[in-house]
Parts: structure tokens; C-alpha cells; sequence
């Protein structure tokens, strides 16, 4: 797992549609989308497989929610080039840090059935594995909520993840950073609780208490909990893939066009990398997140616990297992991320009902901030700065 920062980035094939039929309205609006990507310049005539093209991305999956919806989902090249086999809207993809949001709800619903105080020290709930406290925590006790939004103030950022020929590590051989692990060890670099600090490793002790707590395979857990009470049944977190969803899998690929040696890399550490998911199941788990804000819905999260996924906690820009942001008034949570091959975010209004989820298997994804700003603006996102339009193309 390797994160695009969102705040930073600049945010050839065929095309394969869900088999649905749209409105000629919604065929209008996808139109639009298609023709006007943008860095924040539309220029006449560039098309979304032209910038496919010039970026260098073998295949794109999408899926647009207005009006709390998802009005329209689409693939577009390729989801392996060797196989000629295309992206569609069932093609799974493995984004990397998106990973997070889920988990956090699988962590968030422990605490909304009382079987996990968010703010109490996680060596309470950790069994098989003891956080080793030192003087750089200061005296002061990691809580779960900390973990969640990336203030506890622990060390790894990310996962590199492992080719499929390796030897995969167990989760405690991570967490100590002892062979097979390519990571060093998750322990503490501040005080915890006084400031943000990214950590990949902090999620990965999330995913130890969730499977002390519970005595269930994480992957297990995850699906039952959240995955298919969300209605998300093409996604789940077994590491690596069940051998049946081969043909679904999207391989991924390198920023020069090579194939990720053995299509994909494994992540054990699954609530911070592992999940493979299409943009239509993160579509569901929007809206759910959106209605449940509001009163409107509790699959899986009461709208007191679903505050908590959805409100700053120790940083004005980070909660627990989403970022936020305030665009102009308008409030917007998202999650972004890449894996080996692979890279995609989801972006969505905390109340007016819009969103995106957009992923490639490439590791460049500049060409999502272009759909995002097409997006944005051919459903009038508020808080979003209109593009400047000019005539021509230009690179």
C-alpha cells in the first residue's frame, strides 16, 4: 500500500457499460463526463480514453452517485491486456487504502454493541499480541480511536505488499517486523493523541483487536459485519483472492505498462491494504455512510457511531477510517489510495447526496482528479471551482 495524498495530487481501449439502460438524460450526463476531463482547464475534444491513453492506463472503473443513487457505473479498457479481457462493472480491483473505511466500520461496530470502548487502551482488547508501550508514548495509553485517524502517533506508513511466490507473513510477525515481515516494526515515534500522523501500521493493530476481540478470521468477520449487510457482494478481504474470483480480478500494472509480477501483489495486512472491491460496492457503502449520517438508515452503523466515521477527531481533517474536507462550505469526505498496480479514491457530499469512486490498475492515477473535475462539474458539485474552458487540445 503505497497513499496517494489527495490535497497534492493532480487530482486505448474499449468500453464496457453495466447492462442497464440509461435514461437519455443519464446518457447525456455520462457523455459529457467522457468528453471533459480536465486538471482544471477543459480543453474541446480531449475524451476520457485519450487521456487513458496518454497517462498510460490499461483499464478504469466508475461509478457516479447523485440524489444518494448510484445513477450510472462504467468500465473502460482493460482489466488484464494478455487475456483481452475487459473491465465492467463487476471487475474487481485492489485500491489499496480504501481498505480503511470499511475497516473502521467493522471496528466501529464492536463499540456500538459494547464490546469495545473507543477510548481506552488497546492492550485491553489485544490478546494475542501486546502493543510494547516505551518512554516515546510518553506514559500515555494508545486508544482505538486513535488508531482510526491516524493519531496515536505510531511508525509504518505503509505496506509494500508481497509477490504472490513469497513467503506471506502472520499478522504478529508484522507487527514486530520480524521475518518473513518487509516491514519494520509498528511502534510508537510521538505521544499519542498530539498530532496526525498517517500509519498503516496503526490500522493494522485495529485489524489484530478486531480479530482478538471477535475469535473470527478478519476476512470472515468483515464479510458477514459489513461487506454483505452493505449489499457489497463483490468485495471481500481474503488475502490472497479466493482461486474462483480469478477471472474477476483486474491485474495490475506498472506506470511503464509492465504487468505487476504475478498479475497482483498479497497484503496480510488486510484492514489497511487488502480489500478487492468494485466502485459500485464503494458507491453503496457511500450512500449507506450518507443516509446514516442523517437518521435515514443503520445497516450497519447507528447515526451516533456513523458521526464518529464522519467528524474531525484530533485533526480537523481526519476521523475515524475517512479524511474530510470543507470545499467553500460544502463538506466532503473521501479516501484515497494505491497498491501495486493500482490506484483509486472516492470522494462524496456529507449531505447533498453526490459522489464519485473512481479506480485504475495503474499506479498513475492522475487521470481520477480529471474525471473528478469532469464529474464536479457536469453534476454541479458545490465548493468545486469551475473549470476554465479554452478551445484546442493540449498536453
Amino acid at each position: 500500500m503505497r497513499k496517494l495524498c489527495f490535497t497534492v495530487l493532480l487530482f486505448h481501449g474499449l468500453t464496457t457499460a453495466i447492462a442497464q439502460q440509461y435514461s437519455n438524460t443519464v446518457k447525456e450526463q455520462i457523455t459529457r463526463v467522457e468528453n471533459n476531463l480536465s486538471g482544471g482547464v477543459v480543453m474541446d475534444g480531449y475524451h476520457i480514453q485519450e487521456r487513458m491513453k496518454h497517462y498510460n492506463v490499461t483499464g478504469l472503473s466508475i461509478a457516479v452517485i447523485d440524489n444518494y443513487q448510484i445513477v450510472w457505473a462504467k468500465g473502460y479498457g482493460y482489466a488484464d491486456k494478455k487475456e483481452n479481457r475487459k473491465v465492467t462493472t463487476n471487475t474487481l480491483f485492489e485500491p489499496g487504502s480504501i481498505s480503511k473505511s470499511l475497516n473502521a466500520i467493522g471496528v466501529l461496530q464492536l463499540a456500538q454493541h459494547g464490546k469495545l470502548n473507543l477510548h481506552e487502551d488497546i492492550n485491553r482488547y489485544l490478546t494475542s499480541w501486546t502493543f510494547p508501550y516505551d518512554t516515546l508514548s510518553n506514559n500515555k495509553k494508545i486508544t482505538t480511536a486513535q488508531l482510526l485517524s491516524h493519531t496515536a502517533g505510531v511508525s509504518v506508513y505503509g505496506f509494500p505488499g508481497y509477490e504472490r511466490n513469497s513467503i506471506i507473513p502472520g499478522i504478529t510477525e508484522i507487527l514486530d517486523g520480524k521475518y518473513p515481515a518487509n516491514t519494520p516494526p509498528i511502534r510508537s515515534l510521538t505521544e499519542p493523541g498530539t498530532a496526525f500522523s498517517y500509519s498503516g501500521g496503526g490500522i493494522l493493530i485495529s485489524q489484530q483487536i478486531l480479530t482478538d476481540i471477535t475469535q473470527q478470521p478478519y476476512e470472515q468477520f468483515m464479510y458477514k459485519n459489513v461487506l454483505k449487510p452493505l449489499g457489497m457482494s463483490n468485495s471481500f478481504y481474503n488475502q490472497p483472492p479466493p482461486a474462483d474470483q480469478q477471472k474477476n480480478l483486474a491485474t495490475g500494472y506498472e506506470r511503464n505498462g509492465a504487468e505487476v509480477p504475478g498479475k497482483y501483489f498479497v497484503y496480510p495486512e488486510k484492514a489497511a491494504a487488502g480489500l478487492w472491491t468494485t466502485p459500485t460496492d464503494i458507491g453503496k457503502y457511500i450512500i449507506e455512510m450518507q443516509l446514516a449520517y442523517k437518521g435515514l438508515s443503520s445497516k450497519v452503523l447507528n447515526q451516533e457511531i456513523a458521526g464518529l466515521h464522519l467528524t474531525p477527531y484530533g485533526d480537523e481533517s481526519a476521523a475515524m477510517g475517512t479524511f474530510l474536507q470543507d470545499r467553500n462550505g460544502e463538506k466532503y469526505f473521501f479516501h484515497d489510495a494505491r497498491n501495486q498496480g493500482f490506484s483509486g479514491f472516492y470522494i462524496a457530499g456529507l449531505t447533498n447526496g453526490k459522489g464519485v469512486v473512481l479506480f485504475v490498475n495503474s499506479e498513475d492515477g492522475t487521470i481520477l482528479l480529471e474525471l473528478l473535475n469532469s464529474i464536479a462539474l457536469v453534476y454541479d458539485w458545490e465548493g468545486f471551482a469551475k473549470p476554465q474552458q479554452i478551445k484546442g487540445k493540449s498536453d
